[in-house]
């Protein structure tokens, strides 16, 4: 992951002879493209029923974003990000302790509307679609502390692939750096009925990131 950071962004520099500079008092009228990488601290909420304590996780987020002008103070902005949540939690199963790490890995494709009151930041903010790739569970039980890894198949036990969310945040510009932060929380349950033996839940997590944009004539 780290190798496919860094080659994307030695991409973006050296096509940036393509693009041009922006005149920076008339930034938020230019088209942009842009790389970011950051960090997701993920943690789940409405376990209806589940007798489990979670506590949040940082995870991996990073992917490539355009902005659309829709005028000087408004814009769109879709973005597509590889994106790891998840929680730790504890609990009981047939009379034993555990504790469980949950880390999911998931494709978020967010839809942004742009507010841009001022030349250097950005308040977002719109729905989100995620497709859940892989989801991976760590055990630990009872007082033998014995760790076992799942690889679960997400198509099976209900599990929903296909979840939307709600994202709000802001941007705050520096040149052509770009750092963010925002707030996700998922509006679907991460299965359809209810019926699995693992804990019910919805992803909430804070996402902070920084990047780097260029500007089409």
């Amino acid at each position: 992951m780290k190798k496919i950071t860094l080659i994307a962004i030695s991409l973006l520099f050296l096509s940036s002879s393509a693009w041009a500079q922006g005149d920076e008092t008339d930034a938020r009228t230019l088209p942009t493209f842009g790389i970011k990488v950051g960090l997701n601290n993920s943690n789940v909420y409405d376990s209806k029923g589940q007798n489990f304590v979670a506590s949040s996780r940082f995870g991996f987020a990073g992917g490539v974003f355009i902005g659309i002008p829709l005028g000087k103070y408004i814009g769109v902005q879709p973005e597509v990000l590889f994106s790891q949540k998840g929680f730790k939690s504890t609990g009981s199963l047939l009379g034993s302790d555990y504790k469980l790490e949950r880390v999911t890995n998931n494709i978020d494709i967010p839809l942004l509307l742009q507010f841009k009151p001022i030349e250097y930041l950005t308040i977002l903010l719109g729905p989100q679609y995620s497709y859940l790739i892989k989801q991976t569970d760590t055990y630990t039980y009872g007082t033998n502390s014995v760790e076992q890894a799942h690889q679960f198949e997400v198509d099976k036990d209900n599990y929903r692939k296909n979840i939307l969310s709600f994202c709000v945040g802001g941007d705050v510009h520096y040149q052509h750096v770009v750092f963010g932060i925002r707030a996700n929380y998922d509006f679907q349950t991460n299965n359809s009925n209810g019926s699995t033996s693992t804990p019910r839940y919805k992803n909430a997590w804070y996402q902070f990131s920084i990047g780097y944009r260029l500007y089409s004539n």
